[in-house]
């Protein structure tokens, strides 16, 4: 097993964390993640897209840069593409890094809601845990062992698989 060294604390924030706004993405990050958007893909890709780290135009600044966000399904038009996206998605995912407190994604549910985002999953790796979040304060709460119900989309995912 590998320790974790780094201590985060510490650490000054990398340009990439002072262009997005957010923190560096770690491994464990980014592995939820992918297994995320292939889990919700494999069963909904029909009904829903997957935009990974898009930033989304927010009505009142600063962006935001969800890390994974759920609309009904799409297409691209490649022809034209977009920087920043302005129509809120259904779900906005938030995946916690090591560096980020429970509380900072919060506030971002907070003005995601505002905005007119309907759920909001709060992604715990080291608990093995989603929080699926229907409005501000209001949320049910899933562990590995169990099968994750959004009530908004419909989306149900066995989080045993998502963080295997």
């Amino acid at each position: 097993m590998e320790l974790l060294t780094e201590n985060w604390a510490e650490r000054e924030m990398t340009a990439y964390e002072s262009e997005r706004g957010k923190p560096m993405p770690s491994f464990n990050h980014s592995y939820i993640q992918n297994n995320l958007i292939i889990e919700i893909n494999l069963r909904f890709r029909k009904s829903f897209t997957t935009m990974p780290e898009l930033t989304l135009e927010m009505p009142e600044k600063p962006n935001c840069v969800p890390d994974i966000m759920i609309y009904p399904k799409m297409t691209a038009n490649f022809l034209h593409d977009k920087i920043t996206y302005s129509q809120m998605p259904i779900t906005a995912i938030e995946i916690v890094s090591p560096t980020q407190s429970n509380d900072e994604i919060i506030l971002k549910f907070e003005r995601y809601f505002l905005a007119g985002v309907q759920s909001c999953w709060l992604v715990q790796p080291s608990m093995k845990a989603i929080s699926v979040y229907s409005g501000i304060g209001n949320y049910e709460f899933f562990n590995n062992k169990m099968i994750l119900t959004d009530p908004t989309t419909g989306i149900e995912l066995s989080l045993a698989e998502v963080f295997s």
